[in-house]
């Protein structure tokens, strides 16, 4: 299916990768259907895309990532919601806030987005831990992982951009550019 947004103009979508929110999102109840879009950048950061409102995405991204001892652990009522029997066939997210100044970016580690990968239903849970930090402040941890990332592109989502063809052909201009300078590019933004 085609989907406009503000901030990734028209992507298609395919229907086996649209996530169900049964109680929506902490504060954005009303809005029960997202898909994940990666930008393809090196960022490692991807959007919660909401289907009901073009104007609504969340950044987010794994916390293994910045956090590699990141634990998870749920109640056996919040795995029956998710209809999960072990978190080994789910996907976990936290909610990023980016603020102007990017060094101050964290991470909601307190209220993890929760994915089932078969059957794609999805929670954000208020975790038990008390230890948990809803703006865990993870900037360094992430710049520091990104310099030594090698991309896996056969994992990206489904999600395309309907001018993808258009952008392949922008990206290898600018790689000729790039060539053409002899002045290889080391710098990474975030």
């Amino acid at each position: 299916m085609k989907v406009t947004t503000t901030r990734f103009g028209e992507l298609e979508v395919d229907k086996k990768d649209v996530i169900n929110f049964a109680e929506g999102l902490l504060g954005f109840d009303n809005f029960k259907r997202f898909f994940i879009v990666d930008p393809g950048d090196q960022t490692l950061i991807l959007w919660l895309q909401s289907l009901e409102d073009a104007s609504i995405a969340f950044p987010i991204i794994e916390p293994k990532i910045f956090t590699p001892d990141y634990a998870v652990r749920l109640l056996p009522p919040e795995l029956i919601s998710l209809e999960l029997e072990t978190l080994s066939d789910a996907s976990i997210y936290t909610i990023l806030t980016i603020p102007q100044n990017i060094v101050e970016m964290s991470a909601n580690l307190k209220a993890p987005i929760i994915i089932n990968n078969k059957t794609r239903v999805a929670r954000q849970i208020v975790l038990q831990d008390s230890k948990l930090e809803v703006r865990h402040k993870m900037y360094v941890e992430l710049k520091k992982y990104i310099v030594t990332y090698n991309s896996d592109d056969a994992r990206r989502s489904n999600a395309q951009t309907i001018t993808q063809e258009t952008n392949r052909n922008q990206t290898q201009e600018v790689d000729t550019a790039k060539t053409t300078k002899n002045t290889p590019d080391t710098s990474v933004d975030i």
